[in-house]
């Protein structure tokens, strides 16, 4: 599988994994900061979770509008790349000065700024730069390569979580900033992997250098060429991004629970003491590794059973992957239902419920997110790559903000009471009725998807 692939998927395989160690990282241990260094509640944690997370992909349609037009995706993602890495140190001075909440408070909300904005310029140009080094006659080993890219995100994931969660959740609110302060280097390192592999290795098989400054704005050059309107069947290919992007909101609205009502379930509702190793505490951070593991695991078994079927004309369109990734969330949060019936008497549960649900979880991911990243780059009209990935991470900038809101409705309190929410008529009273909104949730788009994906494959004409 390894084999079929050009040498610059792996320095974006490398980037990618250590920014996503620097992301991850950061996310593993934002949630726990917010309570126990910044003492905010689990609703305004929530919330500014949701907030932080949507606007981090909501930045990268400007940011893949000027790749796309001026900057190139080399440059935007070095850019980018920096601009995370100063925001991870903000946050790192935000964890040192954590005793005086105002002036801590000030380098956050500079930390997360610059996070949000760096973002924006990074993350939409390297996926965009997986697809760009295979030539259009090579179009089927899309999906097999963003599923290895995929493999290099879960990496630094489950990395991240372990490193920075392991210096920065340790019981004492002082140490957080040794978790952001790691998540920068990180950052750091990611940027150096890129900029000394780009030459050599990000090029097409003709040789041709991939991510450079647009030619077409250009008109000094002699690749200058006037844009041509959109086609009928370029339209209709660009409406089913836009379709299925709607539908993988409700996807990653679920899943983003990870980074503040699972984990909270993790801190609250788990039994984390190990007693055959001393009573070691498992920090709540390191639940967000499972996930991360589990891809990583079963990302090449993925690539390979698509690259069989394919070969076998019965591999199922990538709207059928979508919707079965949905149904298989679902059941992810159906043991999560279970697990927090058997929380809600107050007892403790076993890890195993959230190792479990992640893996229904991860499994729903493979199916989904590396297919979507695809699909945008087998649809897209080449002059307008990088600006239809942000289309894309525009649908992850709502379902991150969703997360964070429905998040607020978790119904136990850090001081273990309970309030009761509604969300549209239903009361969310309990554990077991909060994690069913996921279930539905997740469960009806993907019959609808399901009802939907034939006339899509019409739309897509002829890529699958």
């Amino acid at each position: 599988m390894f084999k079929q692939h050009p040498k610059g998927l792996y320095v974006l395989f490398f980037t990618e994994m250590w920014e996503r160690f620097s992301y991850y990282g950061n996310r593993a241990i934002l949630s726990l900061f917010m309570i126990k260094a910044l003492l905010y509640d689990n609703s305004l944690t929530s919330s500014i979770y949701g907030y932080y997370t949507g606007l981090v992909y909501l930045t990268p349609l400007l940011g893949g509008y000027i790749a796309d037009r001026y900057w190139g995706n080399r440059r935007s993602i070095i850019f980018g790349g920096l601009v995370m890495a100063a925001g991870q140190f903000a946050l790192a001075f935000s964890g040192q000065v954590y005793s005086n909440k105002g002036f801590a408070e000030i380098f956050f909300i500079l930390g997360l700024t610059l996070l949000i904005i760096g973002n924006g310029f990074f993350k939409p140009n390297i996926s965009t730069m997986v697809g760009s080094l295979y030539p259009d006659e090579e179009i089927h080993k899309r999906d097999s390569a963003f599923t290895i890219f995929y493999m290099g995100i879960n990496l630094g994931a489950f990395l991240a979580p372990l490193v920075c969660g392991g210096l920065g959740d340790t019981g004492n609110p002082a140490d957080f900033k040794w978790g952001f302060l790691s998540a920068g280097i990180g950052m750091i390192i990611g940027v150096i992997t890129f900029y000394l592999g780009k030459n050599k290795n990000l090029v097409t098989p003709d040789g041709k250098a991939v991510g450079m400054v647009p030619t077409s704005r250009n008109k000094k050059s002699k690749d200058y060429v006037k844009e041509e309107p959109l086609t009928k069947i370029e339209k209709e290919r660009i409406a089913v991004i836009f379709i299925v992007s709607f539908f993988v909101i409700f996807f990653w609205a679920a899943y983003e629970q990870a980074g503040v009502s699972l984990t909270f379930f993790a801190e609250s509702q788990t039994d984390r003491v190990i007693s055959w190793l001393g009573n070691y505490l498992i920090p709540a951070s390191f639940f967000q590794s499972v996930n991360p593991i589990i891809i990583f695991i079963f990302a090449p078994v993925f690539a390979s059973l698509w690259t069989k079927l394919g070969t076998k004309d019965m591999e199922p369109s990538s709207p059928l992957k979508m919707s079965m990734g949905l149904m298989i969330l679902a059941l992810g949060y159906v043991v999560m239902v279970i697990g927090g019936g058997i929380a809600q008497t107050g007892v403790k549960v076993s890890p195993m419920w959230l190792v479990l649900a992640y893996s229904f979880h991860t499994f729903g991911e493979l199916c989904l997110s590396p297919i979507g990243l695809s699909v945008v780059t087998k649809l897209s009209p080449a002059r307008f790559m990088s600006l239809l990935m942000g289309v894309w991470f525009l649908a992850n900038a709502a379902a991150d903000w969703l997360a964070g809101q429905l998040s607020t409705l978790y119904p136990i309190n850090q001081d273990g009471t309970i309030t009761v929410h509604h969300l549209l008529g239903f009361a969310v009273k309990d554990l077991p009725s909060f994690f069913l909104i996921f279930v539905i949730m997740a469960a009806v788009s993907s019959i609808i998807l399901f009802f939907l994906y034939k006339k899509l494959l019409s739309m897509m004409h002829g890529v699958s």
